[in-house]
């Protein structure tokens, strides 16, 4: 008699990688795969996309983060806040002579800060962020698995949180070096993830996940650009670092969604709504791909995947 083959159901993992406030696209990939009822049944993040994945898990829908991004945004503690005055810093020549001035100074403070502290920012900012959209559980009462990524700085080894605070978790995935003081963990610092983990793929491919959804929202990284002073040339170096250790993390997704953030800088959060946007597009370009995704489909990623041509750049032919 002819046995019935049951067909497996693919467990999709969804790894969302950290860029400052270009990870709000984040929350538009979110909208775009629950519209889709595209399940995702575990999550891991780096950075900002520990925090993402952290108030997705614990059961807050995308619509109420975005609604919930906009509030904050419009709020007096965050116009007043220190990332605001460097996304002032930032702008590009919409703020008054006052407005400059005033970022200008601040932005000093902040250096000066940095010769005698951890971090350029207070953490209690951070904390006070993480609190809005991060329910008060531990993380094995998500009702999504979820992992977050940190970096131990006395070791130099990864930390992946699988238990304990989610709030905690997500603190240290997010403390930026030099940003965000790290934090003390019994004989553990902890950082960013982002040091050593941009895109948690292979986190997710070892925590079970059949079919790995990746989510990059790092900076354009432009092919053909001039580098004229220390600072760019330094830029450009750690961009490539980043490209490269992004590489490898892309090698384990079998699909790759990148939304076009440009060059915006990490602290521009006010252009929110527009990164949304930008997240929700790319994740409905990548619908088809998502649904037919197997193992066995995974692409390999190289350096040259992840440069653009410079966007004033021509080719021409002989």
């Amino acid at each position: 008699m002819r046995q019935r083959t049951r067909h497996k159901v693919r467990t999709i993992g969804l790894a969302l990688g950290g860029g400052g406030a270009r990870g709000l696209a984040h929350i538009g990939v979110l909208k775009a795969l629950d519209r889709e009822k595209i399940p995702i049944h575990i999550i891991a993040g780096t950075s900002i996309g520990a925090l993402v994945a952290a108030a997705f898990a614990s059961g807050m829908h995308p619509e109420e983060m975005e609604k919930r991004v906009e509030s904050y945004l419009q709020s007096k503690k965050f116009q007043t806040s220190a990332i605001k005055a460097i996304e002032n810093a930032h702008a590009k020549g919409e703020l008054t002579l006052g407005q400059r001035l005033q970022s200008f100074l601040k932005n000093r403070y902040f250096l000066v800060q940095a010769m005698f502290k951890p971090g350029l920012f207070p953490s209690e900012e951070l904390q006070e962020i993480i609190e809005y959209f991060v329910s008060d559980i531990q993380i094995e009462e998500t009702q999504i698995p979820f992992r977050a990524v940190a970096t131990d700085l006395v070791q130099g080894t990864q930390i992946v949180f699988s238990s304990g605070s989610l709030r905690q978790s997500v603190m240290a995935s997010c403390a930026v070096p030099g940003a965000i003081a790290p934090v003390r963990d019994e004989d553990r610092l902890l950082s960013d993830g982002g040091i050593i983990c941009l895109i948690p793929c292979s986190l997710v491919r070892r925590e079970g996940a059949d079919v790995v959804i990746a989510v990059s929202v790092d900076r354009d990284i432009c092919t053909e650009k001039e580098f004229t002073t220390a600072v760019s040339i330094y830029q450009r170096v750690n961009d490539i670092m980043c490209a490269r250790l992004k590489g490898y993390e892309l090698a384990e997704a079998d699909v790759v969604i990148a939304p076009e953030v440009g060059d915006l800088h990490w602290s521009e959060f006010s252009q929110a709504l527009t990164l949304v946007d930008a997240g929700e597009r790319a994740a409905v370009e990548k619908l088809d791909l998502i649904r037919s995704a197997t193992p066995r489909s995974k692409r390999w990623f190289t350096l040259k995947d992840l440069f653009r041509p410079h966007p004033k750049s021509s080719h021409s032919a002989g």
